[in-house]
């Protein structure tokens, strides 16, 4: 309050200022007593109010008696003062008498003011001074955000913002640098609000009728918005005040001109002269410095309206979040196993549906704003110019439907290339997860043009795409161009004289003002429209059905189960991991219910008569009787889908009970330790996915890890235990993921563990020994419940109690030996099961295990990505590196400089016609703008002077507005021919600009579209002949982003970007440079201002850029979080982590809000600070224009004084345009250098030294290969992998090679297809040394079966033969050797069935056995089996033993192998060991080695 008074009387004090020195101009001689009080009193005013500020920081009240006592001894002198001039006969009609009375009503206020301080805080007189603290928030070192709590002029110019900004320079801002969010402005904070006001509208007389979200918006965040708007009506009036001052200004220098002589009759009290309010307004210096002051005022009231609405969608957007959240966390189990809501429209919800509301809430003001900023520019043009002025406005708004026509075109456009582009990046992802294969078969160019045409239609789109862009630019351009031509040719034809320069160019500045909301309206009603949608799918899914529904359920049954919100079991056990205030929704359980005292101890939990359905009105499980024995373990065994899992689930509660009840014993329900089927991992360290939020104990952490024996895996991550997994990151294999789930429901301190088919992607090893030593031993140890779902029965002699399901309900329950001997049928079928498992199992143990080979992958996955330790970009890699020196210098220029090599590379990808054609476009155009309004300047002034010719004889004295009403004639003849002269030329100017227009428009959007389109096809080109390591080097993630994020920002956002920034920044050169050329003394103001602007925009620059990363960097593991949380919600509720869960996303929102809210702060920062420049600027050009007026600079006439006033006018709006520009330009460009450091990669050497011609048809026609003293690494920088290895392998021979994991067996059948680095010796096949060869001929005709089977999206035909070379009968013989052509034949299509994506819709063995076909359809007399019977069971392998001896009987065929016993048969046997060849032979002859290697190996696979 007290600084909005003070404020006030600072500008009243102005005026009285103002008033004196001109009062005192006008009476010649000086009288310091007119303005020397109010110069005083201005200054007393100022220092009160850093005084005031100054008390409140240092919070030491006792002080602010001295202002008391000042503003007591104003009020009486200036009330004095008042009473004298009413004495004197001064009325209201003379403008010091208002003064002085509104500075009485101040004084008096502040006074009061003063008073009510005194009275509520009660100090000075009292004895008890009440202390006042300052807010909690400030108190708490962590916040950082201080907008809520700095003074008001802190508030208004984010003066609080500058350490943080300027500081960015020196230290790029990190998290810990923004600090915690104010406690209002926290998501739980705003939940809570808009929860209430949702509940509230829950009426008792209809409970189930939906509460509207738009209601409940309103009641939580409308009064800000309220606010919001009420800045923003105040700004828009005060942005009517630019054109009038202007017309001001120009009207009374055309007077000057003229009046100079009429003298004036002085009203004289007391000597002293009084002037009217009118005459005040009429002085042109008076006018220029209230332009000023309506431009300061107009801005900060803007950015204060945007920061407000800006801060209200920020935490609407958090209570949403929040609200979804715990929606999901209620969510039936059912809705998401039924798929009536899906993960990705969760994903939307969150990523989508909560931003469009945010965006609508920003642009909401606009709604109401904008039709009052129409109606009141109309009608100050009407009143200027008017009918007219009617059809220019007509012209704007009957354009703005076509605006709106085109802004939903654009949308649909946009729809239709996201399809294109999903689509391109599914194939793209296709050939990079099988870029081995590809290369191996030489198919890189016909998997690269599939992903180009695809390309191709996304680009189409892209052009429409473009072109609707540049016609909304072109309408934008085009809009104030044409309504200032109709506007002043209806004008020349209605009343035949012109207008003053004074009404045309406040007309053009009004033009300027209205153009603005109207292109904003179209988007504003997209937006709304967009909202509508939004709302309508969230309230949706707030009304989705939650878990539990406790209709069937009487009142005295104990915690019957399906009551989704279980017992809060002990609440102790919560409360000591989250402090109390976060248990959000303790309110929501139901209080605890006794339990029956006639439940036995020894049953930890009972079903009794249970019937229970996934929601479909199906019965799932139906009759369930059973209990689970307290501190046992109870095995569940049956069929596939025969109900276990779902049992389970049952007793957890997540499905829907029809009848019976779930009993749990009181000790136990507190939470359940559970490892679901699908294994569920969250995105964080390996440590924290198995301690889960439990307090770390070392002793229990090691025994866990060794139960699951998950200690090799860990020793394989790069980080050990401490390695993220999950999204980003490693994946691991199904096993590993699965005995980590397992870790987790040991390690929980919980009674009960509920493990759901744990052995089920383990190999027989691992199972034996979670077997033994985790649930046998650790968990029977601590007496824990154990419920365990398997399939393998040799594990029921280890049960206490075993359930046998079948079919939906309980077949038998009692212990083997009740089984035994009451249902023998059972106990035998149960016998022959388990002799053909434990067959399986003699086969399977001595086998290299799969465990091994899923390590070994990992293994490979890891070692070639060590030396770079995963640093994402190479670029991060260079900045971290710059940023060790603790020069500053460097890193600070490194940061403020702008990428113009980037851009440069950018520009000449786009092509030079383009990029001329945009350039000299563009500076044409301005030039042409300028040019228009250069003549309308000399067009009406022209008209002025003729009329004021004309006129002067008539009367002396002030021609007014009315001047065009006049009777009086003008001399018609001499107007008629300049109007003769200047309108065509107006027009013709008009009609280029509108064209050129059109083009520039049409220049940009195009020129980024070339240059989208090289870019890609570079890129893909340059990646997919990019050499086999680059592939084990850089993550695939990374490479996606690239083919994904990076190159939608170059499809879609530099060009606009690029457009609006050219733009932007010539509109504010053109100006000044008219400015310049009308008042060359603007040019000496110009230097400070220059300065100014320059390090503004270089801070704003390098803080801007870092607060975008935080944004995007914090936005990833909120969405992340979110699906996580509905992927695994069964273990979340199960272990009752609901709280935890809860908490993290509150934290996660936070920490992005925060990120936001810095990063709108940081816009308005700037803004309001080039705002001021441009208002500065205005200031300067208006008094230097009036300066050289007054001191009689020859100016040609006085239009172009409005011109150029004009001009500095549209300055303050571009300015700001132009930093932010330049700041996203910066951002986006960084994609640009992504995509660029791919394209310096090396391609392979593709060209051989030979031609493809001189290469026989048939080579290899033997198949001999001659390998001589071999050396092979994989890249120049690393150790080679195979050291000087020979061998012979004649034509026609299988050869089995063997050997212990990474001894180079796989290197080997890389060599033979040049894949690798041959850096010494040779390999001859058939004579020909293959190094030569070019790799396309050579891959060409050689085949591989590889060690993981690979298949693509597309026909079964694609897949065996993409080159579309072979017959039918050709395929169909192959996919018969590999035993597939029934399989085949049964599908929908034959060979042109489907596959999915990778294959998925075949079993692994059919993968495999369709690789074989594939090798087959290729008729060469070479095949390399690499470990290709690894990942398969014996069936499939014995088929394929079989097809390799018979279909390849005339073939060489080289096999890798894993399990020894594959290769006893071969002619020829290699043992390699570390690159070298141990021992190679015949099988038997290396067998009688009884101390060889290839003996001990058979031994062990015995």
């Amino acid at each position: 309050m007290r600084w909005i008074l003070t404020f006030l009387l600072l500008f009243v004090h102005v005026c009285e200022f103002a008033e004196g020195i001109v009062s005192s101009k006008v009476m010649g001689n000086n009288h310091l007593h007119l303005f020397m009080p109010a110069f005083m009193g201005f200054i007393a005013a100022t220092t009160s109010v850093v005084y005031y500020h100054n008390i409140e920081t240092s919070n030491f009240p006792k002080l602010l008696l001295v202002l008391f006592i000042y503003w007591v001894l104003a009020f009486i002198t200036k009330s004095i003062k008042l009473w004298k001039f009413a004495e004197f006969s001064v009325g209201p009609q003379h403008l010091r008498f208002c003064i002085t009375a509104l500075l009485v009503v101040l004084y008096g206020l502040l006074m009061a003011v003063e008073i009510n301080v005194i009275r509520v805080r009660k100090y000075v007189f009292f004895t008890s001074p009440q202390k006042v603290k300052p807010p909690e928030d400030l108190q708490d070192l962590g916040v950082r955000f201080l907008q809520p709590f700095v003074n008001l002029l802190s508030k208004a110019t984010y003066w609080w913002m500058n350490p943080l900004i300027i500081g960015a320079h020196k230290r790029p801002i990190e998290l810990k640098k923004i600090g915690k969010l104010p406690k209002a402005m926290r998501a739980l904070t705003n939940y809570l609000r808009l929860k209430d006001a949702y509940e509230d509208q829950r009426t008792a007389e209809d409970p189930d009728q939906a509460p509207s979200i738009w209601r409940s918006m309103y009641r939580a965040f409308g009064r800000p918005i309220l606010l919001s708007s009420t800045f923003r009506y105040l700004a828009d009036l005060l942005g009517f005040a630019g054109p009038l001052c202007i017309s001001g200004i120009v009207k009374y220098l055309e007077e000057k001109d003229k009046d100079a002589s009429a003298d004036k009759i002085k009203e004289t009290y007391l000597g002293v002269y009084f002037m009217s309010t009118t005459e005040l307004l009429q002085n042109s210096s008076v006018l220029a410095v209230l332009l000023f002051l309506a431009l300061i005022l107009q801005r900060t009231f803007l950015q204060a309206s945007y920061y407000v609405t800006i801060e209200t969608g920020i935490n609407l957007r958090g209570a949403l979040l929040a609200m979804i959240y715990n929606k999901i966390l209620r969510l039936s189990t059912s809705n998401m196993s039924m798929g009536d809501m899906t993960l990705g429209q969760i994903n939307n919800l969150v990523a989508i549906e909560t931003n469009q509301l945010m965006w609508f809430l920003f642009l909401c003001p606009n709604l109401w704003a904008m039709p009052v900023q129409i109606v009141m520019g109309v009608i100050l043009l009407y009143y200027l110019l008017g009918w007219s002025a009617l059809i220019g406005a007509s012209v704007i708004v009957l354009l703005a439907p076509v605006q709106y026509l085109i802004a939903t075109k654009l949308a649909d456009t946009q729809k239709c290339t996201l399809e294109h582009s999903t689509d391109r990046l599914k194939k793209t992802t296709e050939i990079l997860k099988g870029i081995k294969l590809l290369k191996l078969y030489a198919w890189e160019d016909i998997f690269c043009d599939n992903v180009e045409q695809t390309r191709g239609k996304e680009l189409t789109s892209l052009r429409t795409f473009a072109f609707y862009t540049s016609m909304s630019i072109f309408m934008n351009a085009a809009i104030p161009i044409a309504a200032v031509l109709a506007t002043f040719v209806t004008h020349h034809f209605l009343d035949k004289t012109g207008p003053t320069s004074s009404e045309a160019f406040a007309a053009l500045a009004l033009f300027h003002i209205l153009v603005t909301p109207l292109f904003l309206l179209s988007t504003v009603v997209r937006f709304a429209v967009k909202a509508l949608v939004s709302v309508q799918k969230l309230s949706e899914f707030l009304q989705s059905d939650e878990i539990g529904d406790d209709s069937w359920r009487n009142g005295d049954i104990s915690v019957s189960l399906d009551s989704g919100k279980k017992l809060l079991g002990m609440t102790k056990a919560i409360n000591r991991k989250q402090p109390m205030r976060y248990q959000m929704d303790n309110y929501e359980q139901p209080s605890r219910r006794l339990l029956r005292p006639t439940e036995t101890e020894d049953v930890a939990v009972k079903v009794s008569n249970g019937s229970f359905t996934w929601g479909n009105n199906l019965l799932t499980l139906s009759d369930i009787n059973i209990r689970i024995p307290t501190g046992q373990l109870t095995m569940v065994v049956g069929q596939v889908g025969c109900g276990k899992s779902s049992l389970l689930l049952a007793m957890l509660g997540e499905m829907q009970a029809i009848d019976g009840r779930v009993f749990w014993s009181n000790k136990n329900r507190n939470s359940v330790a559970y490892a679901a089927q699908k294994s569920w991992l969250l995105n964080a360290t390996v440590e924290e996915n198995i301690t889960f939020g439990s307090p770390f104990n070392k002793q229990r952490y090691k025994a866990v890890i060794d139960a699951c024996s998950l200690q090799p895996d860990i020793d394989l991550l790069p980080f050990g235990d401490q390695t993220e997994i999950g999204e980003r990151g490693i994946n691991l294999s199904g096993g590993q993921r699965q005995r980590i789930c397992v870790a987790r429901a040991l390690y929980q301190n919980t009674n009960i563990v509920f493990l759901d088919d744990p052995f089920s992607a383990l190999d027989i090893h691992l199972s034996d020994h979670l077997m033994q030593e985790g649930i046998l031993k650790f968990l029977q140890d601590d007496k824990r419940t154990v419920v365990l779902v398997t399939h393998k029965l040799q594990y029921l002699i280890h049960a206490d109690w075993i359930i046998a399901m079948k079919d939906g309900s309980v077949l038998r329950e009692g212990t083997l030996k009740d089984i035994q001997t009451h249902d023998t049928e059972l106990y035998d079928h149960w016998k022959t099961l388990m002799n053909r498992q434990d067959q399986e199992l003699e086969k399977d143990i001595q086998q290299d295990s799969q465990t091994t080979l899923e390590r070994k992958t990992l293994r490979r996955a890891f070692y070639s990505r060590e030396p770079k330790n995963q640093i994402d970009d190479e670029d991060e890699e260079e900045e971290e590196e710059e940023e060790d020196d603790d020069n500053f210098s460097t890193t600070t220029n490194r940061r403020s400089k702008i990428p113009w090599k980037v851009c440069w590379c950018y520009l000449s990808s786009g092509g030079f016609f383009m990029v001329f054609l945009m350039v000299s476009s563009n500076f044409l155009k301005h030039s042409v703008i300028v040019a228009i309004d250069y003549w309308l300047a000399l067009w009406t002034s022209s008209k002025t002077n003729e009329s004021l010719n004309s006129g002067s004889d008539a009367f002396v004295g002030n021609i007014s507005a009315d001047s065009s009403n006049t009777t009086i004639p003008p001399p018609v003849s001499g107007m008629a021919e300049k109007d003769s002269y200047y309108l065509p030329v107006f027009i013709a100017l008009c009609a280029a600009g509108i064209t050129l227009c059109f083009i520039t428009s049409l220049a940009v959007e195009f020129l980024g579209l070339s240059a989208a389109t090289n870019l890609h096809h570079n890129l893909l080109n340059k990646i997919i002949h990019a050499p086999i390591r680059f592939f084990d080097v850089t993550p695939l993630g990374q490479i996606l982003n690239r083919f994904s994020a990076d190159t939608n920002i170059i499809d879609q956002h530099i060009p606009p970007t690029l457009e609006s920034l050219t733009r932007s920044t010539l509109l504010c050169l053109s100006a000044i440079g008219v400015i310049a050329s009308i008042t060359p003394t603007f040019l000496i103001a110009l230097v400070p201002l220059a300065v100014a602007f320059y390090f503004i925009q270089k801070y704003f620059r390098v803080a801007s850029k870092d607060l975008q990363d935080l944004d995007d960097s914090t936005q990833l593991p909120l969405l992340c979080h979110f699906s996580e949380t509905a992927e695994g919600l069964t273990t979340i509720r199960a272990f009752r982590h609901e709280a935890r869960f809860k908490q993290r996303m509150l934290e996660l929102t936070d920490t992005n809000n925060t990120a936001y809210l810095f990063l709108s702060a940081a816009n308005r920062w700037l803004e309001v600070r080039t705002d001021y420049l441009g208002a500065v600027i205005v200031l300067t050009a208006a008094v230097a224009s009036i300066l050289s007026f007054q001191y009689g600079y020859p100016l040609a006439n006085v239009g172009l004084v409005g011109l150029g006033l004009t001009y500095a006018l549209t300055v303050t709006n571009y300015l700001n345009w132009v930093v932010r520009n330049l700041a996203d330009l910066e951002v986006q460009m960084a994609a640009v250098k992504k995509v660029n450091s791919f394209l310096s990669t090396e391609s392979e050497n593709y060209e051989g030294s030979m031609d493809s011609s001189q290469v026989p048809e048939n080579w290899p026609h033997d198949g001999e290969i001659k390998i001589h003293d071999l050396c092979v690494r994989y890249d120049p920088m690393l150790k080679p992998v195979l050291k000087h290895v020979s061998a012979y392998i004649k034509p026609g021979q299988k050869v089995g090679i063997c050997g212990r994991t990474g001894s180079g067996k796989s290197s080997l059948s890389l060599a033979f297809f040049n894949m690798v680095d041959i850096f010494e010796g040779k390999i001859v096949i058939d004579g020909i040394d293959i190094c030569k060869l070019p790799l396309q001929t050579l891959r060409s005709r050689l085949s591989i079966i590889l060690q993981d089977p690979v298949l693509f999206s597309g026909s079964i035909r694609f897949n065996l033969d993409p080159e579309r070379t072979c017959t039918d009968d050709r395929l169909w013989e192959a996919l018969e050797i590999a035993q597939l052509k029934n399989m085949v034949k049964a599908l929908p299509g034959g060979l042109d069935a489907m596959v999915t994506e990778g294959g998925e819709n075949f079993s692994v063995g059919q993968r495999q056995l369709f690789c074989l076909a594939r090798a087959f359809v290729r008729k060469s007399s070479i095949l390399i089996m690499d470990e290709a019977t690894a990942s398969i069971d014996m069936a499939t392998e014995n088929i394929l033993q079989k097809v390799v001896m018979t279909a390849f009987s005339d073939r060489t065929v080289v096999t890798i192998a894993h399990r020894v016993h594959t290769i006893l048969t071969a002619d020829l046997v290699i043992v390699m060991k570390r690159g070298v060849i141990l021992e190679s032979g015949t099988p038997d002859a290396l067998l009688e080695q009884e101390d060889g290697m290839f003996a001990s190996f058979v031994r062990a696979d015995m």
